[in-house]
C-alpha cells in the first residue's frame, strides 16, 4: 500500500480546489492508496473536497502571504513573516525532514509550499510540487528591490528545484526560474447544475436571477446595506456578512456544496483566483470579477478566462458601490463559449502515479 503525504496551503481555498480533484483521480487509479493530508485548513473543508477517508494532520507548511483582505496583501506583516520563517532555515528543514521520515511516506506532494520539498530532499524521499503558482515568484514580485529578500528567494528557489518535478496547472504562472515544470490542463470540480432546485429553494419569481458572491475563502464584506438592490436579482453571500434584506440570502445556510452553487447560479462575482476562475469557466457559469493589482498570478488567469470563460471585469470602485446591474447585464449579453474540459486532474494523476 503506497503512502502519499500531501501538503495543501491554507492560503485561501484555491489550493484545495486544485488538489482535491487530483487526489480523487489518484484514488480512482489506486484505491489502495494511503493518503495523509497536512494542512492548516479546517478538516471539514478537506473532507468535502477530497473525501471522508483521508488522514488529516493539522500542520502548516507555508503561509503564502498575510492578507489585509481578499484582495490586498499586508506587505509589512508578510515581510516580517518571511524573515522569521527563514531566520533558521537549515534547522527548519532538518526538523521537517525528521517529521517526514517518521511518517514513513513513499512520496511527498506539495501545493504550493516549498519547505516540504526541501525537507523531502533532506530525508531522501521523492517529492513533487503542484500548483498554478509558487511563492518564489510571488515573493520576488511583492518584495522586489528589498535587500533582505534575496537570500530568502535563493532558499525558496533551491527548495522548488529540489523536487523531481513541479506540475503547473492551466492556467498557471510561467515559472521559468524553476526549470523542472510539467504542464497539465485545467483542474476543476465540476458539478451537475441544479438550477430548478435552487430556484425552488429560494422561491424565485419568474425571470428572477441568482448572483453568488465568493472570494475564495478570504473575507471581504461588501457594504451591501448601502447598495442599490434592484428587483430581479437574488444575492447569495456569506452569512458572516450579516446582511438582512429580502433579496439577500446567506449562501452557507443553504447546505449546498460550493461547486453545486457555482454550477447552478446565473452569475458568480469573485476575484482572480484559480479555484474561482477554473470552476466558473469549466461549469459554464458567467463570472464578474474585480482585479487584484498586487497579485501577478492574475495575468495568467485573466488571459485564460478571456479566451475560455464567460467573464467580464468590473472595477473595484463599482464593486464596492454595488454598481453591478449594468455590468451583469453586459455579461449575460455576451456569447456563451464552450466550457473547457477539466482534464488536468487525470494528467496530473498520471504523473504522480509514475512516482508511486
Amino acid at each position: 500500500m503506497p503512502h502519499l503525504l500531501v501538503t495543501i496551503s491554507g492560503h485561501g481555498l484555491g489550493h484545495l480546489a486544485q488538489t482535491g480533484p487530483v487526489l480523487q483521480a489518484l484514488r480512482r487509479h489506486r484505491p489502495d492508496l494511503r493518503l495523509t493530508v497536512a494542512s492548516s485548513l479546517p478538516e471539514v473543508r478537506l473532507r468535502e473536497r477530497i473525501g471522508p477517508d483521508l488522514q488529516p494532520v493539522s500542520r502548516a507548511m507555508d503561509f503564502g502571504f498575510l492578507m489585509r483582505d481578499a484582495f490586498r496583501i499586508d506587505h509589512a506583516a508578510s515581510a516580517r513573516a518571511y524573515q522569521d520563517f527563514h531566520a533558521h532555515w537549515p534547522s527548519r528543514v532538518r526538523d521537517t525532514a525528521d517529521w517526514l521520515r517518521a511518517q514513513s511516506v513513499d512520496l511527498v506532494l506539495a501545493n504550493a509550499a516549498y519547505l516540504p520539498l526541501a525537507a523531502a530532499a533532506e530525508a531522501g524521499i521523492p517529492a513533487l510540487g503542484l500548483s498554478s503558482l509558487n511563492w518564489h515568484d510571488l515573493a520576488g514580485f511583492a518584495f522586489s528591490g528589498q535587500a533582505w529578500v534575496e537570500p530568502v528567494l535563493a532558499e525558496m528557489l533551491a527548495a522548488y528545484r529540489s523536487a523531481a518535478a513541479f506540475i503547473v496547472l492551466t492556467p498557471g504562472m510561467p515559472m521559468a526560474a524553476l526549470g523542472n515544470t510539467l504542464r497539465v490542463g485545467p483542474v476543476a470540480q465540476v458539478c451537475a447544475p441544479r438550477r430548478a432546485a435552487l430556484r425552488e429553494r429560494l422561491g424565485l419569481a419568474e425571470g428572477e436571477r441568482t448572483v453568488l458572491i465568493a472570494f475564495g475563502g478570504f473575507d471581504r464584506p461588501l457594504p451591501m446595506t448601502d447598495w442599490p438592490l434592484p428587483p430581479g436579482l437574488r444575492w447569495l453571500v456569506p452569512s458572516a456578512w450579516g446582511i438582512r434584506h429580502p433579496r439577500v440570502v446567506a449562501s452557507d445556510s443553504l447546505g449546498w456544496p460550493f461547486g453545486e452553487l457555482v454550477a447552478s447560479v446565473d452569475a458568480l462575482i469573485g476575484k482572480p483566483g484559480y479555484g474561482t476562475f477554473a470552476e466558473a469557466a469549466c461549469s459554464g457559469t458567467p463570472l464578474l470579477y474585480a482585479p487584484r493589482p498586487d497579485w501577478p498570478e492574475q495575468d495568467a488567469l485573466v488571459a485564460w478566462i478571456a479566451e475560455h470563460g464567460w467573464a467580464r471585469q468590473v472595477s473595484d470602485a463599482d464593486l464596492q458601490a454595488g454598481r453591478l446591474a449594468a455590468p451583469l447585464a453586459a455579461l449575460w449579453a455576451q456569447a456563451r463559449p464552450t466550457p473547457p474540459l477539466p482534464v488536468g486532474d487525470e494528467e496530473a494523476a498520471r504523473i504522480i502515479l509514475r512516482w508511486l
